[in-house]
């Protein structure tokens, strides 16, 4: 049956604040250029540039800022008619980056009492996610109550509507109290999802275990819901593992590095497209490491995402060139 939504993002829509000059420390930076940021923001965003038709359920301040995130994500073909405006005064997360080099740079999030974690299960309609193929989920709206309620309810609702649902752990240790309070949520959810998208230490957190081999990750993880894991290691690439027993890899492609931050959530809405497509699971790594590529290059995170003519230029060009 034909949905209107090929996917549902839930959770985080905030502001990036990017230090436009390069290779000095925050610190003595002065100027920024603002961006939407969040990563299931940032998922939807890019989602929505590679032409999938996309619809997101989050809460933002009732102010200038929420107003210019829930504009542009408008803009670029978001469904936003389920963000809602906080009415308690809660401001939207900020996230200052600073970028001293490629190879070293770093985020300071401001994230107390932010108005996505006020998202409540009043917020989250049966109805809505009924249209969806599938619902992707981000690890940070676990965090606290009540965005934590309302993201179980997301994630009970679709597995009854069987819609799809796509945990992108997306750890972030501002919010959390602690590790074995992460772990617990992290798995309430991992044992649900039909895909879990992560980097290896996000593994490690969900499973409040460092030094578990991706094998031993699979074997746990498998006994549930998931059908497909997908564990990226940097710049060793990426491998995806199937509850049947496939695994696939691929590699990272050469680009200009800017920044590095940004890869995780531009990695997830080229492979989300590819997967949503039917297209192969290798092919769905390769989009994902391409999209990631591009968008690392680029200052912004949201702006940089690529559309799919700009995405499958990239391939045809790396192609003549190694990946590894």
């Amino acid at each position: 049956m034909s949905k209107k939504f090929d996917l549902i993002a839930i959770g985080r829509a905030a502001v990036d604040l990017n230090a436009v000059e390069y290779n000095r420390p925050l610190e003595e930076t002065k100027t920024f250029a603002k961006f939407v940021g969040g990563s299931p923001a940032n998922i939807a965003i890019g989602s929505a540039k590679l032409g999938q038709k996309v619809g997101f359920i989050g809460k933002v301040s009732d102010d200038q800022l929420g107003h210019y995130v829930t504009q542009y994500m408008s803009e670029v073909g978001i469904d936003t008619s389920q963000m809602a405006k906080d009415e308690d005064g809660h401001k939207i997360g900020l996230t200052f980056t600073e970028i001293i080099s490629p190879e070293e740079s770093d985020i300071l999030m401001y994230r107390n009492e932010a108005a996505d974690l006020y998202l409540s299960t009043d917020d989250v309609s049966k109805d809505y996610l009924a249209q969806a193929r599938m619902l992707v989920i981000s690890g940070t709206g676990l965090a606290q109550s009540p965005s934590r309620e309302a993201i179980l309810k997301a994630l009970l609702l679709a597995k009854e509507l069987g819609v799809e649902v796509i945990f992108e752990l997306d750890y972030r240790p501002y919010t959390w109290q602690n590790a074995e309070e992460t772990s617990l949520y992290y798995q309430l959810v991992a044992q649900k999802a039909d895909v879990i998208i992560g980097t290896r230490d996000e593994f490690d957190v969900l499973e409040n275990q460092q030094g578990n081999t991706d094998e031993q990750t699979i074997a746990t993880l498998f006994q549930y819901d998931a059908n497909l894991i997908v564990i990226k290691s940097g710049v060793q690439g990426s491998n995806a593992y199937t509850k049947a027993g496939d695994k696939y890899h691929f590699g990272i492609f050469k680009t200009k590095v800017l920044k590095s931050f940004g890869a995780g959530d531009s990695f997830a809405a080229g492979f989300l497209y590819a997967y949503s497509h039917q297209l192969d699971i290798e092919t769905a790594l390769k989009y994902g490491s391409a999209a990631a590529s591009i968008v690392i290059s680029q200052l912004s995170s949201s702006e940089a995402m690529p559309n799919l003519a700009q995405l499958t230029e990239f391939i045809q060009k790396a192609e003549t060139q190694e990946v590894h």
